[in-house]
């Protein structure tokens, strides 16, 4: 008769430590817990998903405007004049706030509509989310994060979400064989398939980057991890993937850190780019091939966190993002420069320009006759589009420095790196909106739309809710739908008061009484 539990195999000593000090250390944080009033992350998720799935009807309100947020998504309606935004984070000094809540901002309109729907997912950031046409209209979400108001517990998700935009219901898509629970990645979507790559999971006291690349097929409902063979993109979060022609992937930039010895880390910018290309033929579940390739035009500063959108098949626009300079020695002093030039990159050619606001022409026009009343119009415009063909292939980057009583922030192309040749001086003075990294960047009916996002400034992080648009077919001035008012945001240091805590800023909007 054969040993029992032959198949079984045996755990090392090293893993039986390893398990000891996890336990101990789950202990100690359940106390830690208690002694602040806050209950386990996993059971708070638990909780609010059951009750939004105990939901039965469609509740809407109309509001001013979403609280200010970072790392949410900002997504196109396939069919009506509307945008969408989805979740995000707020961070007082003291505590975070993430929400859950879904907005529906009517171009046309121009109001907000705050949107409780049966079923909804528990609130997120660091997600992300695709509209596409089918069945009247569907918005998929995959992952991101939840932590506690004390950032003491992190909760990661893998759950897949599909939001129909006409039963305004959302429904959990249960499927085997998809991602680990992550964020930070990226989503595309590309033939009735979504592709998910890279992200991370961080726990406070462990962390782990990604760089696997998963398909789901729309149609069938099934996922299906790809095999990817070649010059392998290393890990990384906050990266651009943006789809290519003939089914392929590109992916470019991003972040990522490891561990050098204990309690020591370093961070690492990526600046290479890579192409993914399915099998050819009939062998569709075969091997993607990955190659590492060349990139063209402008050079520019290296960053992460930038947000990225498609505004044609072949061409995608790229707005801020950060640089942090920072050393094995003294990794909790991060040096971030912020950028807030936008760019272009040329999918197919791999070829970046920086994208370049003329200013408004017919203002131009009027300063120059008022400065010199002799001057003449001929009402003859070629020229003048000559002249702004000829700087969006040449452009100017542009510098305004903005003082609003609160802190100085310099708008236009940061300072460039020694690898970046220098730009002369402007001409002209052209409203860009400021540095930030992660904010809300979609494009609807040939406009790029921009909305919130995080500045750092020090220890002090100023969260956005500014709105924005700009004329792609013009790119002559970007508009200012709600203004940059950071004076009007409160920041608890270690010194506030508590009555401080009462801001605005902090409240969930989730909380009003909407059921």
């Amino acid at each position: 008769m054969g040993k029992k539990n032959k198949s079984k195999q045996k755990v090392s000593g090293i893993e039986k430590t390893a398990m000891k000090t996890e336990k101990k250390m789950n202990s100690k944080l359940k106390k830690e817990l208690q002694a602040m009033g806050e209950d386990d992350i996993e059971k708070v998720v638990a909780q609010i998903e059951k009750e939004e799935a105990a939901r039965q009807k469609v509740v809407e309100v109309v509001l001013d405007q979403p609280s200010r947020r970072v790392n949410f998504t900002l997504t196109a309606h396939p069919f009506k004049d509307e945008l969408v935004m989805l979740g995000g984070e707020f961070h007082d000094g003291r505590k975070t706030t993430v929400y859950g809540d879904m907005y529906f901002y009517n171009l046309n309109k121009k109001t907000w509509t705050l949107i409780k729907a049966p079923g909804a997912p528990p609130p997120r950031c660091g997600h992300q989310a695709v509209a596409i046409p089918s069945n009247k209209g569907e918005l998929w979400m995959f992952g991101g994060e939840f932590s506690s108001p004390s950032e003491s517990q992190f909760y990661h998700y893998k759950d897949l979400w599909v939001f129909n935009f006409g039963e305004k219901k959302w429904k959990k898509v249960v499927v085997p064989n998809g991602p680990s629970s992550r964020s930070g990645h990226r989503m595309v979507y590309s033939k009735k398939q979504l592709f998910i790559f890279g992200g991370f999971h961080d726990n406070g006291r462990d962390f782990k980057y990604y760089n696997d690349l998963y398909k789901f097929d729309l149609t069938a409902y099934t996922w299906q991890k790809i095999n990817i063979v070649g010059s392998i993109p290393p890990p990384r979060s906050g990266c651009i993937v943006l789809p290519v022609s003939d089914n392929k992937i590109l992916i470019t930039g991003g972040y990522s850190k490891k561990r050098i010895k204990k309690d020591v880390d370093m961070g690492e910018v990526h600046e290479d780019m890579y192409v993914l290309s399915p099998p050819k033929g009939e062998n569709k579940d075969g091997q993607w091939k990955s190659v590492d390739v060349k990139q063209f035009g402008v050079t520019f500063p290296a960053r992460c966190s930038s947000s990225a959108v498609l505004v044609s098949p072949t061409v995608a626009y790229v707005f801020g993002g950060v640089y942090d300079d920072v050393t094995v020695e003294d990794e909790e002093e991060l040096h971030g420069t912020f950028f807030n030039d936008l760019l272009a990159l040329d999918i197919e050619k791999r070829h970046w320009k920086i994208v370049t606001v003329t200013g408004d022409k017919e203002k131009s026009k009027r300063r120059r006759r008022k400065d010199d009343p002799d001057a003449k119009d001929d009402g003859d415009d070629k020229d003048d589009d000559e002249d702004d063909k000829e700087k969006e292939e040449n452009p100017e980057p542009t510098k305004v420095v903005v003082d609003d009583g609160v802190f100085t922030m310099t708008l236009g192309p940061a300072p460039a790196t020694p690898t970046c040749s220098v730009a002369a001086e402007p001409k002209t003075q052209v409203f860009t909106p400021s540095p930030r990294i992660n904010p809300g960047l979609v494009v609807k009916n040939n406009v790029l739309y921009l909305y919130g996002g995080l500045y750092e400034d020090g220890d002090r992080q100023y969260t956005f809710n500014d709105f924005y648009s700009l004329d792609l077919h013009k790119l002559n001035e970007w508009q200012t739908i709600v203004p940059n008012d950071v004076s009007s945001q409160v920041w608890l240091d270690s010194e506030s008061s508590e009555s401080e805590s009462d801001s605005d800023d902090s409240s969930d909007d989730e909380d009003m009484d909407v059921d």
